[in-house]
């Protein structure tokens, strides 16, 4: 498992003991730069913690060829796996899947947040396309194969996912795992949905991922 981070000091301990729970046996976190405790606690738990440029698709890269497993799981810093979830990637990619992700469960107060939850799942049954909120999976050598994350900083999961989509059979898991809504709590639920979705459609027709990165930081300011 790779987990890229950055000031997740907070959480990081808690993410990575309820991998362990559930069945991980590498865990590789990959440092940013961080500028908290995230280094420290994360050496803990993790079997490596490495630092490589900021961006999680560097920094995925570089966990991803530190690591030793025939299949690379990608955990974002804010996600909880859920029980079994080792077990249900080794069924998945036995089964001929390449790659794969999981459902989601939005972890926060506000009412919406299972309707978003819900959509995100929907959506991504029914285009193929995972995000990194959804703790994707996929084979090492189809990884490989494909020169792993584009160096995008921003839409890099999008972006496989739409190469894995061309390469097999894309594994879409319903069991849930469970994520941060942080984002959305911090800057409202209706604002968030229409950024991600704006994003989404300016990446689709053509937008550059450099460009899009721009507005999503000035969004956020």
């Amino acid at each position: 498992m790779v987990v890229p981070a950055l000031n997740e000091a907070a959480t990081i301990v808690e993410v990575l003991s309820s991998a362990r729970q559930r069945g991980v046996k590498e865990i590789v976190v990959v440092d940013g730069g961080s500028s908290d405790a995230t280094v420290a606690r994360a050496r803990t738990v993790a079997d490596r913690v490495l630092t490589a440029p900021r961006g999680r698709a560097a920094q995925m890269n570089a966990g991803a060829a530190a690591s030793s497993g025939d299949v690379l799981l990608f955990l974002h810093a804010d996600t909880q796996l859920c029980a079994g979830s080792a077990d249900a990637v080794r069924r998945a990619i036995v089964g001929g899947a390449v790659a794969g992700r999981f459902d989601v469960r939005l972890d926060g107060e506000h009412g919406f947040l299972p309707v978003i939850a819900w959509l995100m799942n929907f959506r991504s049954r029914w285009t193929g396309i995972a995000t990194g909120d959804q703790a994707m999976f996929v084979r090492r050598d189809v990884f490989v194969a494909l020169g792993g994350f584009a160096p995008l900083p921003l839409m890099e999961d999008v972006e496989l996912s739409s190469r894995l989509r061309r390469t097999g059979r894309i594994a879409a898991l319903r069991s849930r795992v469970v994520t941060s809504a942080r984002r959305w709590e911090e800057h409202g639920v209706a604002r968030t949905i229409v950024l991600m979705w704006a994003l989404r459609l300016a990446y689709a027709c053509g937008v550059p991922a450099d460009r899009l990165a721009r507005w999503y930081r000035r969004s956020n300011d």
